[in-house]
C-alpha cells in the first residue's frame, strides 16, 4: 500500500510540472456591432515534451449557465450547435482536416446579434495534464437609428401664445443608450424620456417646446446625439405662420402746405403673405386726390389741410388681420426752412425782414434807456455842482439819513473856499476873512439854532459873510423827506435843485 501510495505522489507531480507548461491564449474582451463579424482569438500554448489534445470545446455563459456553441475532436471531427450552426465556424482550415491541428481554434462569429453578448470559454481537455480553459467577454452594441421631426407641418402663433412642441428628436433602440441635446437660438425647453427595450437598448426621445411668434419664424433648430464617441446631428428650419405686423410709412412729420410727391405706404411683415389691403381715414372719408395702388396711398397735387387726420391700414392673410395707424398733420411751413425744393414766397420774406427790424429797434431803445437810467442814477449820487445859492448845509456835514454812522466832532467854525466845481472840503476858521464863532451872538437867533439847515441867503440877511455860515448841528433832527445825500456829506433839496 505504501509502495502504491508513492507511486501515485510522483505521478501527480509529473502532471503538475506538465501542466506549468501549458496556457490558453485568449483576448480578455471583444466588441462589435449588430449585424458585423468578429474573430473570438484561442491558442493552445503546448509544453515540451507535449501532451495530447483530445477536444476542443467552445461555450457560452449567460446567467450563471453553460451552452456548447462548437466542438472540435481529432477523432469525431468538427460540430457547431444551434442555434450557432449559421453563423459560427472555426477560423482554421486545418482544425477540419481528417487529421487536424487544434493548438489554433479561433472561431468567427458572423452577423452578431444583441443575443451573442456573453462570455465565452474555450476549454482544451488534454492527456494526461486535464483540461486547460480560459474567458472572453463578448460585448455586442446595437447603432441607434435617429430622426428628427417637425410635429406638425403648420406651426401657427396664437394670440394665446400657448406654448407646444415643435419639433421631436429620437434615438431609438441603442445600446449603449444615447445622450440628446438641442442647439438653437430659440428661447425654448426641451423634454426627455427614456424606454428600455427587452433585447436591452434604449430609446431616447426628447421633445423642443416653444411659444410660436413672428420671432421664431425661421429659426434653425439641431438635435444632436452623442452615442459612444459619435456625433450624430439633424436640423430643421421653423415654418411659423403669424399675422400681418403692419406699419404705415412715409410721414415724415415735416408735411407742410404745398408740398409736393408726398405718400403712405402699409408695410406688412405676414407668412403667408398678405393678400389684401384696405385703407380709411379715421372720423371721415379719403381726400378726394388720393390714389390708391396695392399698398400704397398717392396724394396728387399740393399738400393741404384737408389731408390732416389718422390714416388706417388693414392688412389680411391666411391667419389673420392685423392694422397700422399713423396720424398725419399739416404745418404752414417746413419744419427746416432748409427742405429741398422749398422756397420762400417774397411777401412772406418781405414780412420777415420787417418783423426783424422792429424787433432789433426795440432792442436797442431798451438798451439806449437803460444806459440813459445809469448815466443819471451816477452824476446824481456824484453832484459837484454849485452851493453858492441853492445847497442846504446840515448838521456837521454828514446825513443820518440811510443810517450812517456817527463821526468825530468837528469844529464848530467852518469855512468855504470860492466856488468852482472841485468838490467843497470844510476848513478850520480863523484865518483871513474868516471869523471867531464866539464873536457872534446867537442869543437872539435861539430858534434859528434849533433849526437843522438854512440857505446862503438867510445868512445874508442876518450879517453874515456870504461864505460863511456858522451853525448848530441838533442831534435828534431828521431828515426832511425831500432831501439827498451826497459824496462829500452835504444833502440837497430835491426840491430846490430842480426848481
Amino acid at each position: 500500500m505504501a509502495m502504491c501510495a508513492g507511486i501515485w505522489i510522483l505521478l501527480a507531480a509529473l502532471h503538475v510540472q506538465a501542466g506549468d507548461g501549458q496556457m490558453v491564449q485568449m483576448d480578455s474582451s471583444k466588441s462589435g456591432f449588430v449585424g458585423s463579424q468578429v474573430e473570438l482569438r484561442c491558442i493552445f500554448i503546448n509544453s515540451n515534451p507535449p501532451v495530447k489534445i483530445s477536444q476542443v470545446t467552445w461555450q457560452k455563459v449567460l446567467n450563471g449557465t453553460k451552452q456548447n456553441v462548437a466542438i472540435a475532436n481529432p477523432a469525431l471531427g468538427v460540430s457547431v450547435l444551434s442555434p450557432f450552426k449559421e453563423r459560427v465556424s472555426f477560423k482554421q482550415a486545418a482544425v477540419r482536416h481528417r487529421t487536424p491541428s487544434l493548438e489554433d481554434t479561433t472561431i468567427v462569429f458572423s452577423s452578431l446579434q444583441l443575443s451573442d453578448d456573453a462570455a465565452y470559454i474555450c476549454e482544451y481537455t488534454t492527456f494526461p495534464a486535464g483540461n486547460r480553459e480560459n474567458t472572453v467577454n463578448l460585448t455586442v452594441f446595437a447603432r441607434p437609428m435617429t430622426r428628427m421631426t417637425l410635429t406638425t407641418p403648420t406651426i401657427v402663433a396664437r394670440a394665446s401664445k400657448r406654448k407646444m412642441t415643435v419639433a421631436t428628436c429620437v434615438s431609438a433602440n441603442g445600446k449603449p443608450q444615447s445622450v440628446i441635446k438641442w442647439e438653437t437660438r430659440l428661447k425654448g425647453e426641451a423634454t426627455l424620456q427614456e424606454t428600455r427595450n427587452q433585447n436591452g437598448t434604449v430609446t431616447v426621445r426628447s421633445n423642443y417646446v416653444v411659444v410660436p411668434s413672428r420671432e421664431t419664424h425661421k429659426q434653425k433648430l439641431t438635435c444632436i446625439v452623442t452615442y459612444r464617441s459619435e456625433r450624430i446631428t439633424d436640423s430643421v428650419v421653423l415654418n411659423v405662420q403669424y399675422e400681418p405686423e403692419v406699419k404705415i410709412e412715409g410721414f415724415d412729420k415735416n408735411w407742410y402746405l404745398n408740398r409736393q410727391n408726398v405718400q403712405l405706404t402699409c408695410r406688412a411683415d405676414a407668412n403667408p403673405p398678405v393678400t389684401i389691403y384696405q385703407w380709411k381715414l379715421l372720423n371721415g372719408s379719403l381726400p378726394s386726390n388720393v390714389e390708391i395702388k396695392n399698398n400704397t396711398l398717392f396724394f396728387k397735387g399740393p399738400v393741404t389741410y384737408d389731408l390732416a387726420g389718422t390714416y388706417v391700414c388693414d392688412a389680411t392673410n391666411g391667419i389673420g388681420t392685423r392694422t397700422g395707424i399713423v396720424d398725419v398733420n399739416i404745418t404752414e411751413f417746413p419744419n427746416n426752412l432748409s427742405t429741398p425744393g422749398y422756397e420762400i414766397p417774397l411777401e412772406q420774406h418781405n414780412a420777415g425782414v420787417a418783423i426783424g427790424v422792429a424787433v432789433g429797434g426795440v432792442a436797442l431803445l431798451g438798451v439806449a434807456a437803460v444806459l440813459l437810467f445809469v448815466f443819471l442814477r451816477r452824476r446824481q449820487r456824484t453832484f459837484k455842482g454849485d452851493y453858492s445859492t441853492k445847497k442846504h448845509v446840515f448838521g456837521n456835514g454828514y446825513s443820518k439819513a440811510g443810517g450812517l454812522p456817527a463821526h468825530p466832532p468837528i469844529p464848530k467854525n467852518l469855512q468855504y473856499p470860492d466856488d468852482s466845481d472841485d468838490e467843497k472840503k470844510p476848513t478850520q476858521i480863523g484865518g483871513p476873512g474868516g471869523f471867531e464863532a464866539s464873536e457872534c451872538n446867537f442869543d437872539g437867533e435861539q430858534e434859528d439854532l434849533k433849526r437843522p439847515y438854512f440857505t446862503v441867503d438867510e445868512a445874508e440877511s442876518r450879517d453874515y459873510d456870504e461864505r460863511t455860515l456858522a451853525f448848530q448841528y441838533d442831534p435828534q433832527a431828521e431828515i426832511a423827506d425831500d432831501m439827498i445825500s451826497q459824496t462829500d456829506g452835504s444833502v440837497i433839496s430835491k426840491k430846490e435843485w430842480y426848481v
